[in-house]
């Protein structure tokens, strides 16, 4: 896989962003030059993937901080940066611990030595992390079936983190090694994610994909004998509650049916120790239901319940797998195997 979601060039703090919304007919890139650039495009998912908003915030505040730099009011603007990052996606608690870690260095009157400082750091953060998503694929590995067929939802791919992805890092990680899956997508309502990008991203690897709709999920496990149900993850609690793309939790109830393994893939930063069951849910856009492809779909006027995650309960789930191993979804197996801090 040849594209880059993501681009910084530090000599001259310019930052490019793959405009994922064009997908799969126009590859875009898109200049991000100011603070209110970077919000719309997190908000309108022109860069999305809970790992890939973490690296492009890093990068905006590491911009926004050199910007600044020489503002008296330095300390108290940055950190206003930063709150206003992560307001743009409250569910996805990636970008709030890499961005709260960042905040951490915004000590001192030295603001061009902080202003350096974060962004050597946020480019090593991205740089590191392709060893990360590597890791989590190797594990992935070790737990799902080697040519089985393997059911996803949404886009945890390359395109959603500096390389590889999370649930569709295996199958990355596996065409390197010889061993070959056949994956089911699920087209992911009603952005369509999966349609739109993990599709698109899989076939432009020679990866063997299917594309189903949602609606489809359960007849396909039936019908195509899937193994194994792999998916991301936008937080995970402390007590293995994992917050993903709406539709994700239907997927787990038909696993526990059906007898198939439920496989989640994230790194340690998509944990979230503080929290238990208690996860934010964003509702966006009732435009994104009743229309497609800017056509309306639906009655004018109709009443929209429109949450952009679910969340599935550690009973559902058969194993995280994280850059470090495969554990049990239980407080006592996050705690023992993650860390409450996200280095950078």
């Amino acid at each position: 896989m040849t594209v880059q979601n993501i681009r910084f060039e530090p000599s001259r703090d310019e930052l490019v962003i793959l405009d994922q919304t064009l997908l799969p007919h126009e590859e875009r890139y898109v200049t991000i030059a100011t603070l209110e650039q970077a919000e719309h495009a997190i908000e309108t998912l022109q860069v999305r993937g809970a790992p890939a908003i973490a690296y492009f915030g890093a990068f905006v505040l590491a911009k926004e901080a050199v910007r600044l730099q020489d503002d008296p009011d330095f300390t108290r603007r940055l950190d206003l940066v930063g709150r206003r990052l992560i307001a743009t996606r409250p569910t996805a608690v990636n970008l709030q611990n890499v961005i709260e870690s960042l905040l951490g260095f915004n000590v001192g009157d030295d603001f061009e030595m902080i202003a350096t400082d974060i962004k050597h750091r946020a480019i090593a953060l991205f740089e590191r992390d392709v060893d990360t998503y590597r890791a989590i694929g190797e594990h992935a590995l070790t737990v799902l079936p080697a040519g089985g067929n393997v059911l996803t939802i949404c886009n945890a791919g390359a395109i959603a983190t500096s390389r590889y992805g999370t649930a569709l890092a295996p199958f990355y990680v596996g065409k390197e090694r010889g061993i070959a899956f056949n994956v089911f997508a699920c087209e992911t309502r009603p952005l369509l994610q999966g349609a739109r990008l993990t599709v698109w991203e899989l076939d432009q690897a020679d990866i063997d994909v299917t594309l189903i709709t949602d609606n489809m999920a359960a007849w396909t496990i039936q019908a195509k004998g899937v193994d194994a149900i792999i998916v991301g993850a936008d937080r995970i609690t402390r007590t293995g509650h994992v917050a993903n793309k709406i539709g994700t939790l239907q997927l787990a109830v038909l696993a526990k049916h059906y007898g198939i393994p439920f496989y989640v893939a994230a790194p340690h930063s998509t944990f979230d120790l503080t929290a238990d069951d208690v996860i934010q849910i964003e509702e966006r856009s009732a435009l994104e239901v009743t229309h497609i492809g800017g056509q309306p779909t639906a009655p004018v006027g109709i009443t929209v319940f429109n949450p952009a995650f679910d969340v599935t309960p550690p009973e559902l789930i058969t194993g995280l797998i994280t850059e470090a191993g495969v554990f049990e979804p239980n407080e006592a197996a996050i705690t023992h195997h993650v860390g409450g801090t996200v280095h950078v």
